[in-house]
């Protein structure tokens, strides 16, 4: 079926024109690279089906890791229907939430977070199953999603940049079932040359390859195992209301990224708990600067890690200003830090150090971190590869697609995994 999909806003590239108008009970299979518009065409065929092709009954159920990454798609989908058929949009009791649109035809568009294993969307009956970043979930989560289509031969549209030659994903690609677009970033007119080879120097080829050319490869690995991040994720949210041995993590918003994190770690008998997972938009300096004095204030952190980089270095200029913070705020990031108290030696502490000490420190039950669905996705988009160099010396490159709320946890692992001593040098 073919849907009058032109607007006078709307520019649509012939894939998303294609796809949208693909047969709607046939699954698709869409290997994207990062912002080509697969949400956006995702979230237009959600609509036009649910107005042109479903009947009275027949729902649509979005599936994201997180809620968050789900409410972007319904909202898209809301902004969609109500442009080009907002009379058809239910309103009083039944009108639009964060989880759910209904339309007047009795039908309608569903969105959930399916966290780690899918287990809370048992129950639904479903016509299309749509699935945004489907390599990052679980095994589990689609065993627990797939009987939602049998009673009703519903279908399946999933869509993702890809994650390693594995899981339920990678399988999806080489299934005939499946109709498969696939969409590089270097087709995409909206992303310009000079973005693309910025991002080319940026990161490692391998990384490159995986996130803007959407290539399976087989040379990057996930960095932390799903068994590893189950283990560890077992904390509920506490209010932090008592006196503690408390240590602050940072991951301060800049080019590229759009959120910083406040991730605050408590050391108890050896253990380390994750007692707090703070997210804000991206703030002016000052505004950062405040939140963790005011942060500092409520838990007199003995420890406060930030990078000092970039525009980290205006945050962390504040904090060595104030008498509150100097004392303890640490720059944690890959310049050399002193090891004698005269400063006549010093050693490179790279980023990764910091990962593998955080890694091991999960892998040991030393840490426990909170049960939440996105610091479970942070810490499963991390992953490296093997650099050789000329000298025949291997290093490891590391990076993700939500690193943010994993770079705050290891700068406060970091310090939480000694007991304090004096300390003789600010930043290292």
């Amino acid at each position: 079926m073919k849907y009058d999909i032109n607007r006078p806003w709307l520019t649509l590239d012939p894939w998303q024109k294609d796809y949208i108008n693909s047969d709607p009970d046939k699954n698709c299979f869409l290997l994207c690279g990062r912002q080509v518009g697969k949400t956006t065409a995702m979230s237009i065929k959600a609509v036009e089906l649910c107005i042109n092709h479903f009947k009275k009954g027949e729902y649509i159920l979005i599936c994201s890791i997180t809620e968050k990454q789900g409410y972007h798609l319904l909202a898209k989908c809301l902004a969609y229907a109500e442009s080009k058929y907002k009379p058809q949009i239910r309103k009083g009791k039944n009108k639009p939430t964060m989880h759910k649109v209904h339309f007047k035809n009795g039908t309608g568009i569903l969105s959930f977070a399916a966290g780690e294993t899918g287990v809370g969307l048992r129950g639904y009956t479903i016509k299309k199953l749509m699935i945004d970043e489907g390599s990052r979930m679980s095994e589990e989560f689609y065993i627990a999603v797939s009987p939602m289509l049998s009673v009703i031969r519903g279908s399946m549209d999933i869509g993702s940049t890809p994650c390693g030659k594995v899981g339920f994903f990678y399988q999806c690609s080489k299934d005939k079932k499946f109709r498969k677009f696939y969409v590089s970033a270097e087709d995409c007119p909206r992303h310009t040359k000079e973005f693309l080879n910025n991002e080319k120097e940026r990161l490692p080829r391998l990384a490159y390859a995986q996130e803007y050319l959407a290539i399976f490869t087989d040379e990057l690995r996930r960095l932390i195992s799903n068994e590893t991040i189950k283990r560890a994720c077992v904390l509920e949210r506490v209010d932090i209301n008592y006196k503690g041995e408390f240590y602050l993590g940072l991951d301060i918003a800049g080019l590229g990224k759009d959120e910083t994190t406040y991730e605050i770690l408590e050391r108890s008998n050896e253990k380390i708990y994750h007692r707090a997972n703070l997210i804000e938009k991206r703030n002016r300096t000052s505004e950062t600067s405040q939140k963790i004095l005011y942060l500092n204030k409520a838990h007199n952190f003995r420890r406060i890690g930030i990078d000092d980089a970039g525009v980290g270095f205006g945050v962390w200029s504040e904090l060595m200003d104030n008498d509150a913070t100097k004392r303890k705020t640490i720059a944690l990031n890959n310049a050399s830090r002193p090891t004698d108290r005269e400063g006549t030696k010093s050693k490179k502490l790279l980023k990764e150090e910091m990962y593998f000490n955080f890694i091991s420190m999960l892998e040991s039950g030393r840490l426990l971190l909170l049960d939440d669905d996105e610091v479970k996705q942070s810490l499963a988009s991390l992953q490296f590869e093997i650099v050789i160099r000329a000298n025949e010396k291997t290093k490891e490159r590391i990076f993700g697609s939500y690193t943010h709320i994993a770079e705050g946890l290891i700068r406060a692992a970091w310090l939480a995994k000694d007991k304090p001593l004096n300390i003789f040098a600010r930043s290292f």
